[in-house]
């Protein structure tokens, strides 16, 4: 049997970081041995740019571990979150295929850990195993999804709804069930989460310690959020 490639990110504790990585699980021992001399590995700091919008686009990245977000900006300046990426989600691929430019800058937003794989060795993946190329368009459909629940979320007059947009939107990735209720642990700033829905810093503030007052959440700490009442954030999305 082909001796496992020796892992070069620190994550991975000796095991293989191909084989970890869902879009490339189907990949053979032998095969990941194979395309291992096209794959680097990076630790980002919080706050370092991977890479900015108008970039050459040469890498697939993948997130191990940590969390990215990816952002655009607006004609006057301002940022807009488009996706936060946590561990497993790649991106690039779409780009790599139409060989273009990047469209959007990454950011880290923790510390994370990213592998990059060439477009050459991508390019001869996706050649060779149509499951993986069937995962990265079922990923695009998903973020397509994602982007119309941000859009529709932004085009709205009201200011509750889209803070309450944006705490449903994060509880699959941030939240747990807890006796009290989902407990929200974010690694995002309250500016990260007015550029997420497109609000200032100081009226997301404003709206979260009014959510807080009215029962719907508890603000646990600045990074702590418990939502109480699920329902009503609901309610108020709905009514826009």
């Amino acid at each position: 049997m082909p001796k496992k490639p020796e892992c070069r990110c620190e994550i991975c504790k000796g095991s293989t970081c191909l084989n970890q990585i869902p879009l490339l699980s189907s990949l053979t021992d032998e095969e990941a041995e194979k395309i291992s001399a096209g794959v680097s590995f990076k630790t980002f700091q919080k706050g370092e740019i991977l890479f900015r919008a108008g970039d050459t686009a040469n890498q697939l990245y993948i997130v191990c571990s940590g969390k990215v977000k990816l952002v655009s900006h607006t004609p006057e300046g301002r940022e807009q979150i488009l996706y936060i990426l946590k561990g497993g989600d790649f991106f690039g691929a779409f780009n790599l295929l139409k060989e273009n430019q990047f469209d959007a800058t990454a950011e880290a937003l923790t510390n994370s850990q990213v592998s990059m794989l060439s477009k050459s060795e991508f390019d001869r993946i996706i050649l060779s195993h149509p499951e993986i190329t069937l995962k990265v368009f079922e990923k695009a459909y998903e973020r397509i999804r994602k982007l119309e629940t941000l859009i529709e979320r932004l085009s709205t007059s009201s200011l509750d709804a889209r803070v309450a947009g944006l705490l449903l939107n994060m509880v699959p990735d941030f939240g747990s069930h807890t006796s009290e209720g989902i407990l929200l642990k974010l690694t995002m700033s309250r500016e990260d989460m007015g550029s997420y829905s497109g609000i200032a810093r100081e009226t997301m503030s404003r709206k979260l310690h009014l959510f807080d007052e009215l029962g719907y959440i508890h603000l646990k700490s600045a990074r702590q959020i418990l939502i109480k009442d699920l329902e009503a954030l609901r309610a108020i999305l709905n009514e826009g």
